[in-house]
């Protein structure tokens, strides 16, 4: 839990699914991130081994972020919470 114990590790775990998106992607899926919280968040997610960050030598640069092995594990998990969810939201 302390590598995805914040509000939004778990969501941009998800948001970034099986596939490969850039910086403005990301923000585009997560509409209420902020910027700074968006980049502060990768960098950790990235440290804890759960996202790889691409960057490539281009003008103007690209970065891309994709799911480790390790954090492609925690999609299951993942999918199972917001299964929980919906059931249990509907249930008021």
């Amino acid at each position: 839990m302390a590598t995805i114990g914040s509000k939004w590790k778990p969501i941009i775990i998800y948001a970034l699914g099986e596939r490969t998106l850039r910086f403005g992607q990301i923000l585009v899926r997560i509409e209420i991130i902020s910027k700074k919280v968006l980049t502060d968040q990768l960098k950790e997610l990235e440290q804890d081994g759960i996202i790889q960050r691409t960057a490539y030598k281009e003008i103007p640069p690209r970065v891309e972020y994709h799911l480790t092995p390790k954090g492609l594990d925690l999609l299951p998990i993942l999918n199972l919470m917001t299964v929980w969810n919906t059931k249990h939201s509907e249930a008021k």
